[in-house]
């Protein structure tokens, strides 16, 4: 019976060593366990801040890409204004120089006609009138461009005033 004892005693020491070897294993890994659950914690932080920066920035590059469309528009629609009147120019001038051409013929066969001269003033006029009209839009081109750089020279003098 003793050896029975010795050997009970034995299992009982032996199972008393293995609890204490889990409880020791439990307390490791609860403290590695809150170690990774710390660090995955403040990776979702930096990952929701990386996340809302390119949120933030998709906004901005939207933003940009809706106002350069807008000035390629607005562009497109100043560029064909000024075909436009291009071809009213060019039709003016056309007419002027028919009108011109015959005068000068009218002229030499010394047959001075009113209406010759009459549809050579109007020719002349029109092609004047068209050529205001080139030189408004060319200019109003001009002041477009020239706007946005005077807006930013305007506001980094303010910013350089301010420092």
């Amino acid at each position: 019976m003793s050896d029975i004892e010795e050997l009970n005693g034995r299992i009982m020491a032996a199972m008393d060593r293995v609890a204490q070897g889990v409880d020791a294993l439990g307390k490791n890994d609860t403290g590695q366990m809150q170690a990774l659950q710390q660090a995955l914690d403040e990776e979702k932080q930096v990952n929701a801040q990386l996340s809302e920066r390119v949120r933030v920035l998709a906004e901005r590059q939207d933003q940009a890409i809706g106002a350069l469309e807008t000035k390629a528009e607005e562009a497109t629609s100043r560029v064909a204004a000024l075909d436009e009147e291009l071809q009213k120019l060019k039709k003016a001038n056309g007419l002027l120089s028919d009108a011109c051409g015959a005068l000068r013929e009218a002229n030499a066969e010394g047959v001075g006609d009113a209406t010759l001269i009459n549809k050579a003033m109007e020719a002349e006029l029109d092609a004047i009138r068209a050529m205001r009209s080139a030189e408004v839009l060319e200019a109003d081109q001009i002041l477009s461009a020239l706007t946005p750089l005077l807006a930013a020279s305007a506001t980094s003098q303010d910013t350089e005033e301010a420092h």
